[in-house]
This record gives structure tokens, sequence and C-alpha cells, in this order.
């Protein structure tokens, strides 16, 4: 995990803090030379405006979908759907990038420089601190980037900023050692989205004041006579909401069938957002603690702010502001920090009997936030919900062994047909020889395997480095580009698309076999995803074919398509991506391409390509 100087981090929290009594500009810059590499930190204020945390009131939490022309890598890959982020942050964040000066321009020059970038914020600055991360890890630490060194982000009470997928995505890109997120046991802020706006009533226009830099009672909340019962009751609608958020997260992560929770999920709304990144949780007692598995973050957020009677009401709501603005005093203590590692959290003990070594002061630690035996097992769980995981890819690693025999027993097929002086597609599509049944048996074993695979990733019960896996994104591309002509095959020889005119291979057919791993190796390689690839191009043939064969059908309607693929064709042959037997006297592709209008094939660019 990269480490930070303790020096830049209280530079961080003093820098925000300037930066909100600037709050007009839209950051400040700090550049310090002596230092090796030479630091740039970027220091965003925060804002307390309702405006600035929900964009649309009657949206219960605000969120929206996150751009992706900013953030590509903010989604699930193989399922292709984006993370959700708050929409007034998002807002923010993009009138940043064009304000002036240039947040571009000043990242660009640092990068090329080689210098560390850090992006430091407190409250919902710590949002744009951490959206500004994730746009630099995006743009310039890519494979097709310069790179330079990795920024890094260190955050105090910032709000949460994205949902599971959000957090899944930054684990799986390994991006969660670059952000450090501070938390006073008590502030508030980092918890108000786990409630919707409107549990919040006319609270959160008040007491948001407090951490408004354009407020006269900017980190100066009075907590006297009525302001009391409105901190107390805006503390006790933020907690009660994370109680059933958490509650819900904790269920599934045990593995509950308990269907009163999920009844309940129906009528009450719970908050999509998600912890992500390095959390550090402050005691207050000269003690820290770090943890980086989300779920156990999101556990202790709730879990740490609780009262120990209900005598200290009004003391831990007002609490809960002052914490806010506490983190200065925090960081100038020297603190001992304790690390809860997935190995810890397996053995984290549910009381203090027998507790002893490493293990002791964990427990010590956790006292110190006051982790009940419940918060304890929560905890436990979420690491055991993570060793699930593992088992699960274990499973799938153990079946290596069988995807090598199977793929050679294809490619085995493959070269039998070559002999026979016929492509493999079209031998399996005619299916008349024995070897075409025993090549059916393996490609239906292979898809088993498969299936229960991509199954497993489109419910999050894999890893989240899964999808960014080098053996993974080889071996699921192999499968796909040795398979699929098969699959396809199979799917128009038995005429599936006459059934429905809409019901083409590529719209209704395809496979998440084939189409997650074709998004995995596209975004490793940071490419654009294409509809069609060498390994399902046999089913645009398939449609053209069946298109241009019809009564009265009429080759204009079709001209740009069957143009666009012959294009691809030639543009995939001289990369040596088409197997030679596509282009086999006989071949289904040379078959159609032969009745196509004689002035076409004249000028068609893959004419060289088939005789005729």
């Amino acid at each position: 995990m990269p480490q930070m100087r303790g020096e830049v981090i209280e530079k961080a929290f003093s820098g925000s803090l300037k930066a909100h009594k600037l709050s007009d500009k839209p950051y400040l810059i700090e550049k310090i030379n002596r230092n090796d590499p030479a630091e740039v930190i970027f220091y965003f204020p925060g804002s307390g405006a309702v405006r600035d945390w929900y964009s649309q009131p009657q949206k219960n939490f605000g969120e929206t979908t996150i751009d992706l022309d900013l953030f590509r890598s903010l989604r699930s890959i193989g399922s292709d759907e984006a993370a959700s982020v708050n929409e007034a942050f998002l807002k923010r964040f993009k009138e940043i990038l064009s304000a002036k000066p240039s947040l571009a321009d000043e990242v660009e020059k640092a990068m090329s420089k080689k210098k560390q970038i850090v992006f430091a914020g407190h409250s919902s600055g710590g949002a744009m601190a951490s959206l500004a991360t994730l746009w630099t890890l995006e743009k310039y630490q890519t494979p097709k980037s310069h790179g330079g060194i990795p920024p890094l982000c260190v955050t105090f009470g910032s709000p949460l900023v994205g949902n599971h997928i959000f957090s899944h995505a930054t684990r799986r890109e390994n991006w969660t050692g670059y952000f450090h997120h501070y938390v006073m046991r008590y502030d508030i802020v980092p918890r108000v989205l786990l409630a919707p706006l409107s549990s919040l009533d006319q609270a959160f226009e008040q007491i948001s004041q407090s951490f408004n830099p354009k407020s006269k009672t900017f980190m100066n909340y009075s907590l006297r006579g009525d302001n009391e019962k409105v901190t107390s009751d805006f503390y006790f609608a933020i907690m009660s909401n994370a109680a059933t958020v958490t509650s819900h997260a904790a269920s599934k992560l045990m593995g509950s069938t308990e269907t009163t929770l999920e009844t309940l999920a129906n009528f009450i709304p719970l908050s999509p957002y998600k912890p992500f990144g390095t959390y550090h949780f402050c005691t207050g007692n000269a003690k820290q603690i770090v943890i980086t598995n989300p779920d156990a973050v999101l556990q202790v957020l709730f879990f740490s702010a609780q009262l120990n009677t209900e005598e200290e009401e009004i003391q831990v709501s007002s609490k809960s502001l002052r914490d806010h603005t506490n983190y200065g005093t925090e960081l100038q203590q020297k603190n001992v920090v304790v690390h809860l590692e997935q190995q810890d959290l397996l053995k984290l003990p549910l009381s203090d009997d027998g507790a002893s070594g490493h293990i002791d002061v964990i427990s010590t630690a956790l006292n110190d936030l006051n982790l009940s035996p419940r918060a304890r097992l929560c905890l436990r769980a979420a690491a055991e919900l993570e060793l699930r995981k593992s088992g699960n890819e274990k499973y799938f690693e153990e079946k290596k062994e069988l995807f090598e025999r199977k793929m050679k027993e294809l490619q085995q097929y493959k070269e039998f047909w070559l002999h026979q002086k016929v492509g493999f597609y079209d031998g399996f599509r005619e299916h008349k020889k024995s070897e075409d049944f025993k090549a059916n048996v393996t490609r239906l074993e292979l898809a088993g395997v498969l299936d229960e695979m991509m199954e497993k990733v489109r419910n999050y019960e894999l890893p989240d480095e899964f999808e960014g896996k080098d053996e993974w994104i080889i071996l699921g591309n192999k499968v796909r580009e040795l398979k699929e002509p098969l699959d396809i095959a199979n799917y128009y020889r038995h005429g599936r698309h006459y059934e429905d005119a809409s019901a083409s291979y590529m719209v209704k057919g395809r496979p998440k076999r084939y189409r997650y791993p074709q998004r995995w190796l596209e975004h490793k390689k940071r490419t654009q995803f294409e509809p069609l690839s060498p390994s399902c191009f046999w089913a645009e043939v398939e449609e053209l074919r069946y298109h241009t064969s019809k009564s009265g059908a009429s080759f204009q309607d079709v001209k740009e398509r069957v143009e666009k693929l012959e294009a691809q064709i030639k543009a995939w042959n001289a990369n040596n991506e088409l197997a030679k037997d596509v282009f086999l006297e006989g071949s289904t592709l040379v078959k159609w391409w032969r009745t196509l209008p004689p002035e076409h094939k004249q000028q068609s660019c893959i004419q060289d390509l088939i005789r005729y």
C-alpha cells in the first residue's frame, strides 16, 4: 500500500481548511520541492449548500450514473453496468475541470515532471479530491498513457461518493491503496448519505451551515437551546437509517435468508452508497484503525458512532458535529496505527477473553471504537465473504486442467476438418460426422463451466480483482476464439433466427461466456467495445445471408452492413486474426459472398481473398 508521510497528511488537512476560506476558488495548489520526489498538493474546498449534496431534492439519495467518458473504469466490465455516483458531487467536479486555472494543465505539468500529486479535501471537498484522483488515474495510469507517479488522495470527514460498483471497480483496478480517508469516531458527515434527504427534513439545511465555508456559523455551530434538539434529531435520523442499511448488508454477508429484512428493504429506501479505498478510523485516543475491506468499513461507520448509554444522547450528537473539525488535533498526536488485514478480521475475538499478542492490540483498539460483539461478528462476516469469493476462484483454478484438455480436443477437431479442406465452422454446421457429435459434447462441457463462472462474476461472488487478472482474461478469450464459432453454427443450424425476425445471435443469442471475456480484453487494452469480433463475425454472415436470400430483398437495404463487414474481414485477416479456413472453397462466407451483385464484388475490398 502506498504510504504517505505524516508531514503531508498534516499539510493536507491545514491546506484543506485554507481552501474552505477561499471557497470561491475551485482549488488551491501547494508545491513542495525539497522532497524526493517533489510534491504538488491540490486542496479542494467543501460546501454545505443542499444543492451541492443533492442536485435533485426529490431523489432520496441524489445519485446518478457516472460519466463513463470521464471515468471509463468505474463500471462492472462484464455486465457493462456503470457505477452510480452522487450527482451533485459529479456536477461540481465537472465545473472544477472546466474552471481556470485548468486542473488538467496543472496535473499534466506535474505528471510530466514525475512529481508526486496529492489531492486533498475536508468534508465535501474530500469528495472532489476522490473524483480528481480517479480522473487522474484513469487518464494517466492506463497502458496507453505516459504514466508518471500514481496520485494519492487524502480526505478528512468526507461523505461517501459512489455505490457498490464504484467500490468494486476501484478494487478491481488495484486503486484502493491510493485513497486514504480519515474519519473521526463520531463525525456525522461520512455517514450523512446513508440517510435519504427526506428523513432529514429541514435539519440538513440548518446543520450543514456548520460545514459550509460560506456560512457565518462555519465550524462554529451553536449547540444550545433549540439547536440541541435539531442536532439530536439530525444525528438519530442518520443513524437509524444507517442501522437499516448496515443490518441489511450484514444479513447478506452472513448469507441470511431472512425475508423480513428483504421485505423491509422494499418499503424503506436503502442508501446505494458504499465506502471505497483505505479508511483510517481515528479513535480519539491516539489510535488509528486502518481497514480496506469496504463491507467492514460500512459496519464500522455505523457501530463506532453508537451511544454507550441513553444519557449520552446530547453529548454524542453534539460531538458528531465537533468531531468534523477535530482532525487537526488528532493528527498532531503520535498515533498507534493498527491495520485490520483479512487474516486479522477472520480471527477477530468477539470478546477480550483469551486475546493475546497482535490480536490483543487489535481488540484494545476496537474497544476504543466501542465495537460490540455484534459489530465484531459483522466484521468477521465481511472477511468471510472475501474468503468465500477466494474459494470460488480457487474452484475455477482447479478447472484449468479441464479447460486445457477440452480446448485441445476442439483444436484437434478443427484440424480434422482442415484436412478435409472444409472449415470447422461449416463442418460443425452440417453436423453429419461422429466427430461433430463428440465436439458438441466438448462444447457443452466447456459451456457449463464458463456459464457458472460468468454467473458468479455477475453476482459479485468472485474477488473484485477477478475481471482484471491476466490469467482469466487470457483463458476466457482463448476459449471464446476457439469455441464461439461452434455455438454460432449450432444456433443457425437449428434455425432459431427464423422463429423471430429480431432473434439474431448477436441480439438475443450471444451468451455472457463470450461477451464478458471480450469486454475484459477490450478494457485491458483500453479499446472501444466492438459488437463484432473475429470469434463472432459468422453471426453477421448468417444474418446477411438470410436477408439477401429472402424473396424480394434489396441489396441496397444491407449494402452498408456488407461493406462494414468486408472492411473488418480485411483488417482481421491482415492482423492474422482470422483462420485461413474462413476462405476455403464452399465455406458459408464464400458461398454467400458469391451471391452478391457483380458490380459490388468487383469493387469489394476482399475480392482478392476470395477466388471467383
